[in-house]
């Protein structure tokens, strides 16, 4: 339980893959995080720097909730290597094998996988047009923008682009374009993924409200259904991204996504 210092917030970083993050648990304190805040510390120069901001707090009906900040100050409703990192923290915490967790995507499930490594149920896919969402009625597994991308919803928007070599894309000008595409009425992750081998993909990702980042855990899972849905893969898939490899598994009670976690450093931030 956290004792409450009025002057200074207490934080985490953390990282999974090179995707980083900080982590601020406000279970059993009054909460402090806001628009404003996420953006200050997000400064890589004059703040700490993160791809999103977590915020853990109590609630009844599981384990622990999490909140999602971009660094832009937009919410997120879902991130999976934060999930993966915080469920690693909390399973060292409380020396338990398995975890429920409740986000603004719904209800999680995390569990010891081995080997320093953790495994967290991202839920069902969301695959109709509205759900994703979009903003008219339109084919998910096609959509009229240039390279007939596939649209999948994991609790955020995303748009996943399957080309010859992933290497070879501009993805800061590209990811940038589609990002605000008016097809998303949210904004929307962007993908860019070429197949190496059988149910092995190498991607690289433009994240909504951030820019290039070196991994993605809900990008994953949606590539990895996207994948799956065209044939080019199976349900289950390695995914190489620039900071490292995510297995995902999407079985019939969810896409679950497997990697390692890392927990920098802690620090505090005078408020």
């Amino acid at each position: 339980m956290n004792t409450q210092n009025q002057a200074y917030l207490p934080f985490m970083k953390m990282h999974g893959l090179g995707n980083d993050f900080v982590v601020v648990d406000e279970r059993g304190i009054t909460p402090r995080v806001d628009a404003a805040l996420a953006i200050a510390i997000a400064d890589r120069h004059r703040g700490v720097g993160f791809d999103q901001l977590a915020v853990l707090s109590d609630t009844p009906e599981a384990d622990v909730h999490l909140t999602f900040w971009n660094s832009d100050g937009s919410l997120s409703a879902a991130c999976g290597n934060a999930t993966r990192c915080i469920a690693r923290f909390l399973i060292d915490e409380t020396g338990r094998d398995t975890l429920t967790i409740t986000t603004d995507r719904g209800t999680l499930y995390a569990r010891e996988a081995g080997d320093g490594l953790t495994s967290v149920n991202m839920g069902h896919p969301q695959l109709r047009w509205d759900e994703v969402p979009l903003a008219h009625e339109v084919d998910t597994l096609s959509l009229p923008i240039e390279g007939a991308p596939a649209a999948t919803g994991m609790g955020n928007p995303h748009c996943t682009f399957f080309v010859n070599d992933a290497e070879a894309v501009d993805l800061t000008a590209r990811g940038a374009e589609v990002e605000h595409d008016p097809l998303y009425p949210q904004r929307t992750n962007v993908q860019f993924a070429s197949l190496i081998g059988p149910d092995h993909l190498r991607m690289r990702v433009w994240e909504r409200g951030v820019g290039v980042t070196l991994a993605s855990g809900s990008s994953s899972c949606a590539t990895a259904v996207a994948a799956a849905r065209r044939g080019i893969t199976g349900r289950k898939v390695q995914i190489d991204l620039d900071g490292g490899t995510l297995h995902i598994d999407w079985r019939d009670d969810g896409v679950w996504m497997t990697g390692p976690t890392a927990h920098v450093f802690d620090g505090q931030w005078r408020l």
